[in-house]
């Protein structure tokens, strides 16, 4: 069975990424920060009959990368990454000249170092798989300037084009930078909690990821809305 890391996997779009793929037969190693919560998630995709591990910890934490590999490589190796854990900078977000510096530093560490390192940490394996594949989830406020997204889109604008040189360095790899789009997830209603319009479910988003993994197009950054409209 294919095997799959997806990193802030206890809710949101991490947990319906992993309902779809577990669904589909791959054996997956789920990482968030609450270890209760993170259980319970996993232990709802057991049904499923796949092997499921449950890595509690924090991503910028050199150790529990490493855990992470580790428990994938026990199921067999890693033919998928999905760097999906994300920090604001701040809840609510604020303008610029209120954003604090250590948000901002939380954001970066959280959003492109700790995804840069995990991709490090998993490279060999990822390489050996044959079919290696990495998700970095983006945002439209990496490429759009809206008010007081600054420092979490700059976050997320960075880990764009990491991931668009990775693709040039491995060309045997499949690397994706995908926009999801709106949705209604606990971190947008931590960025903007008075914001009371209607928003897609994570799951609803799903079969965009899906999509890819079934066609496999060249590596890149795509939107979610894109690839539903086009199925």
């Amino acid at each position: 069975m294919p095997v799959a890391i997806i990193t802030g996997a206890s809710k949101g779009l991490g947990r319906a990424l992993a309902g779809a793929l577990a669904a589909r037969g791959w054996d997956l190693v789920l990482d968030a920060r609450t270890a209760e919560v993170l259980q319970e998630t996993a232990a709802g995709l057991a049904v499923h009959g796949t092997r499921v591990t449950a890595v509690a910890g924090d991503v910028t934490d050199a150790g529990h990368r490493s855990g992470l590999v580790a428990a994938a490589w026990r199921l067999s190796g890693v033919d998928l990454l999905v760097s999906n854990a994300s920090a604001l900078g701040a809840e609510p977000l604020v303008r610029l000249d209120e954003l604090p510096l250590e948000g901002l530093r939380r954001a970066l560490e959280v959003n492109v170092v700790a995804a840069l390192a995990l991709v490090q940490e998993a490279l060999p394996l990822l390489r050996a798989s044959g079919t290696g594949t990495v998700i970095t989830v983006s945002s439209d406020a990496a490429a759009e300037a809206y008010e007081t997204w600054g420092g979490y889109g700059a976050s997320k604008a960075a880990l764009d084009h990491l991931a668009a040189v990775l693709g040039e360095e491995e060309p045997g790899l499949r690397v994706w930078a995908v926009d999801p789009g709106d949705m209604a997830t606990d971190l947008y209603a931590a960025a903007v909690p008075d914001d009371e319009d209607p928003r897609p479910t994570p799951a609803s988003v799903v079969p965009a990821f899906l999509r890819l993994l079934d066609e496999r197009p060249a590596s890149g950054r795509y939107g979610a809305p894109s690839l539903l409209e086009g199925r």
